[in-house]
């Protein structure tokens, strides 16, 4: 019984979670109301705070989730990859999986201000920079400048990917967005 218990709860959570990252992407943070989640998942109110204990602290696991998808999705794309690939192919599967469902208004948007710099920058750094970090290395770049091209790339793939947000409408926005991530990969690792 406690198994059934405690994958009951687990499931419960997960759903929780999905209907969060929903209404903060629709609505965004300020707007979203845990009453709403909790209605839309199901459940009550204090079911969300006992799994999540704060919107605040909701929203981080959001974010975190969405961080990890938008990783997974690097990882996904760069299984076939040859180290003289990697690092391109992983940068355009970041572009689309951030400005595709929540990811874009949590990760991009509401992320920063709600969760605060340093934490936004520790979840980045565990997921998709470190991905990024991986792709430079193996495409040649000296250890003294990792550091700060993975820094200066990924910041540029963020702005990027915001620019790409707020265009919903232009049928060529996601084609240039990928012919501009072409030309600085292209500065940053040139093809051999």
């Amino acid at each position: 019984m406690a198994r059934a218990s405690a994958a009951d709860a687990a499931e419960t959570a997960r759903r929780i979670l999905e209907t969060a990252a929903s209404h903060f992407a629709a609505q965004g943070y300020g707007a979203a109301s845990v009453d709403e989640i909790a209605r839309a998942s199901a459940v009550t109110r204090g079911a969300v705070y006992h799994h999540y204990t704060s919107k605040p602290l909701l929203f981080a696991a959001v974010a975190a989730e969405q961080q990890r998808i938008v990783a997974d999705a690097i990882v996904t794309a760069t299984a076939e990859s040859t180290p003289d690939t990697a690092l391109r192919d992983g940068s355009h599967a970041f572009l689309d999986a951030i400005t595709r469902g929540a990811a874009s208004r949590v990760l991009l948007i509401d992320g920063p201000a709600v969760l605060g710099w340093e934490e936004w920058r520790r979840l980045d750094g565990e997921g998709p920079e470190q991905e990024l970090r991986t792709g430079l290395r193996e495409a040649g770049v000296s250890p003294a400048l990792l550091g700060p091209l993975t820094a200066a790339l990924s910041g540029a793939m963020n702005e990027l990917a915001l620019w790409l947000v707020a265009r919903p409408d232009d049928d060529d926005a996601r084609t240039d967005a990928h012919a501009a991530l072409d030309r600085l990969l292209n500065a940053v690792a040139p093809r051999s």
